[in-house]
């Protein structure tokens, strides 16, 4: 026990429980502010999400349906940690999400391609438009937070522009998958039949688990990984040491945004939602990657699950009783917890002082 508090996985994962606790804790005090008889109803069944349902076939169901929106947060996750591990913040995140779903859907639905076709478009434009940020870094100091920022709303607007082509007549939204190309639909291989014949569970939700994996595997047993996490500790000792700097800063924003673009595919390539084309806002998909990443501690391995327990959250916010409660208290406990991320390393350091002093103790 005393080493796997001494652990930085340890303490990681304690700070990590400490900020998901505290997170329900104030969200249930909002919910007594509101309307104290229904709080612990409505705190319960925002815990339990897809455990609301007495039928295990309807649990299952919508327990598939969680994950179907897990895989895209992980994508984001992983986007987000991957460049941070290298001293950058991916703020543009959300416009390279933007950019993978638009290409993912106009290739889908305009040009009828099939669905790999689009997950590698989705990943070649989310990584393209995250160099910009990374070459104005690297040659013209631009911060990448301004750069991703901006980036994000002209990535929006576009793909609203681009989407009205393959946009349904009637509606804001764009066609369906099911009607106008099912071979862009990510393949199931049975999977859905495990969450009671669910439809929108692909290959998508393993392959992210997997890619999570291999993100750990390339950052840290691999001298590429070294060379980047080298960068992110001193930029100026690396290029002393003979790393290219400008180059992994590059890099590094290249392969968050592939992953970022991969996200939009890995959702919207299910056929589990349609684009709105007149959509006014940048996705928060993108913006709940930030706090799947702290939450889940920086690691690859951790974010898988974190980003399930932020989207089951978000997910049980809709079971709510909406006579006195807005669904959005979900939004709120995730961004409380994403407040609260931002004292993990305080959290962490306690521990490990606490770690110290008992150790020092048992010494004396």
């Amino acid at each position: 026990m005393k080493k796997f508090l001494k652990s930085e996985g340890g303490q990681s994962f304690i700070a990590s429980i400490l900020c998901i606790i505290l997170g329900l804790l104030i969200g249930y005090v909002v919910l007594l502010f509101i309307a104290p008889k229904g709080a612990s109803t409505a705190i319960g069944v925002i815990i339990k999400n897809f455990l609301y349902y007495p039928s295990s076939v309807a649990r299952m169901k919508y327990f598939g349906n969680t994950l179907v929106k897990t895989a895209p947060l992980l994508m984001c996750s992983l986007s987000i940690l991957f460049a941070y591990k290298v001293g950058l913040f991916n703020i543009g995140c959300s416009g390279q999400y933007t950019a993978g779903t638009c290409a993912a859907l106009f290739l889908a639905l305009g040009a009828g391609m099939p669905w790999w076709v689009c997950v590698i478009a989705a990943m070649v434009c989310g990584a393209l438009l995250a160099a910009i940020s990374g070459i104005l870094k690297s040659y013209a100091n631009v911060n990448e937070v301004i750069s991703g920022i901006m980036l994000n709303w002209i990535m929006l607007y576009s793909a609203n522009m681009i989407l009205t082509k393959v946009k349904e007549s009637t509606s804001p939204y764009t066609f369906t998958l099911s009607s106008t190309n099912t071979g862009a639909v990510i393949p199931g291989l049975g999977l859905g039949k495990l969450f009671s014949n669910n439809a929108y569970i692909t290959i998508a939700v393993p392959l992210a688990i997997l890619i999570a994996v291999a993100i750990w595997v390339l950052l840290e047993k691999t001298t590429f990984g070294y060379e980047l996490r080298a960068t992110g500790n001193n930029k100026n000792a690396a290029k002393y040491a003979g790393m290219n700097e400008k180059r992994n800063i590059i890099v590094t924003m290249m392969i968050a945004g592939a992953l970022a673009g991969l996200g939009g595919a890995f959702l919207y390539l299910t056929g589990f939602e349609q684009w709105q084309c007149t959509q006014s806002s940048v996705p928060a998909m993108g913006f709940n990657g930030i706090s799947a990443a702290f939450l889940g501690g920086l690691s690859p391995i951790g974010s898988i699950f974190s980003s399930f327990f932020i989207q089951h959250i978000t997910a049980g916010g809709a079971y709510v009783d909406k006579s006195m409660y807005s669904a959005q208290i979900s939004d709120l406990i995730t961004s409380v917890i994403i407040y609260l991320c931002g004292f993990v390393g305080f959290l962490k350091l306690m521990l490990k002082k606490a770690g110290d002093k008992k150790e020092g103790g048992a010494k004396k």
